[in-house]
């Protein structure tokens, strides 16, 4: 049986292998996940179409491949049983091969336990590595074995000059390739920065109303509806309203055009780990706040199991990123192209305000707005920001449409 890549999404060309889950020879049950491939947004699993045993893996991982390209074989069934005529040959292949083999793995530890600069010390005195007793951590050869080696040797030559005095410490580095999301996300965002004329304002929120209509209804919400009532419902119903009184913002430059949507899609920022992505909330005007709740949990669930699917991730006319679970206290945050801004919520923390002439110590969040200045004037998002404030200062207004 061949193990095929799947059909990959529209305007993907093309996926990278990024873990195989068996090994040839090992056996798999019918709908075992055989491998994962990622797209620059997605990681799809292909799984077992019956029981049987892996076979050869034609394309390792790390490889790039296309839509139902051939990348191993299985075959269906049980494992096949070994002839015995052929078991004793095989015994004494084994045994015959293990000094080899060990021998192998010596040559490559004792290469790791080098390290370039001791590396680069021995090839430039033309040494042998293997005639060097090391002294360091687990046998390691240090900078000072190698100089103690050279200074015991006959000199061939006039004595080099001295060499720069080695750091102390068990200095290493590791080099990885980026993941296909990470390149995505490092290309969207270089491409937010240059393509548009991107700026920031800022404002502030006194979230004590918010925080005691929790507390108040909170039990009372999650026994109605099943979930906990958080902040993001009101966010996003705050974002949503102030989206209708300002169109700007609801709007994504297309070429010389200017297109604005009559509905109201939004991203919500979500760190997985395998990076960001923005899951997008769908006619957030026709959710109430538990629907919302609940389709959050839902894509940050998701998320987590790598289970986001690309409708999931399409589309979005307006970005939510909330650093402040992190303990962000402020942020400029980057348009999520082709959209024209980007709200940043962030860390709720007492601060003493000034109300009424007289000082109080309030639970106070600053906001942030980035926007594309080519779309979006300064009074436009100025105003959008106030009514962001207005409506989560008092959450009311959000229910009586004022």
């Amino acid at each position: 049986m061949e193990i095929k890549v799947p059909v990959l999404p529209e305007s993907v060309a093309d996926a990278t292998i990024a873990t195989w889950h068996v090994k040839t020879g090992e056996a798999v049950t019918r709908d075992q996940v055989l491998v994962d491939i990622e797209t620059d947004k997605v990681v799809l699993e292909v799984v077992a179409q019956a029981d049987g045993v892996m076979g050869e893996i034609i394309h390792d991982t790390g490889a790039t491949v296309t839509a139902e390209q051939v990348i191993g074989k299985m075959e269906a069934g049980g494992a096949p049983a070994a002839k015995k005529d052929d078991a004793p040959a095989k015994q004494d292949d084994s045994k015959a091969a293990a000094p080899a083999a060990a021998d192998a793995k010596s040559d490559d530890s004792n290469d790791d336990a080098l390290s370039p600069s001791v590396r680069r010390m021995i090839a430039e005195k033309g040494l042998d590595a293997s005639k060097i007793k090391g002294t360091g951590k687990n046998g390691r050869v240090t900078k000072e074995d190698v100089e103690k080696f050279v200074a015991g040797a006959p000199a061939k030559a006039a004595a080099p000059a001295a060499a720069p005095a080695a750091v102390a410490g068990d200095r290493s580095q590791k080099r990885v390739p980026m993941t296909r999301l990470r390149k995505t996300i490092a290309n969207r965002l270089l491409e937010a920065k240059n393509s548009t004329a991107m700026l920031t304002t800022f404002n502030e929120v006194n979230m004590k109303p918010i925080m005691d209509l929790r507390k108040q209804y909170q039990d009372v919400f999650e026994k109605r509806h099943g979930i906990r009532l958080g902040f993001m419902s009101f966010y996003v119903k705050a974002v949503t309203e102030a989206l209708k009184r300002f169109p700007e913002v609801n709007a994504a430059i297309d070429g010389d055009d200017i297109v604005y949507h009559n509905y109201f899609d939004v991203s919500i920022a979500v760190s997985t780990p395998r990076g960001l992505v923005t899951p997008v909330l769908r006619d957030c005007d026709k959710m109430n706040l538990a629907e919302i709740e609940k389709a959050i949990k839902d894509l940050a669930l998701k998320g987590r199991d790598g289970k986001l699917a690309m409708d999931d991730l399409t589309g979005g006319n307006f970005t939510i990123t909330n650093g402040g679970v992190f303990g962000s206290l402020m942020s400029t945050p980057i348009i999520n192209p082709p959209q024209s801004a980007i709200l940043g919520m962030h860390k709720i923390q007492d601060r003493v305000m000034v109300v009424d002439g007289k000082m109080e110590i309030l639970p106070m969040m600053y906001l942030a707005l980035s926007y594309d200045h080519r779309i979006i004037d300064g009074k436009e998002s100025v105003g959008f920001l106030v009514t962001i404030k207005e409506l989560l200062e008092d959450p009311t207004r959000i229910l009586l449409d004022i």
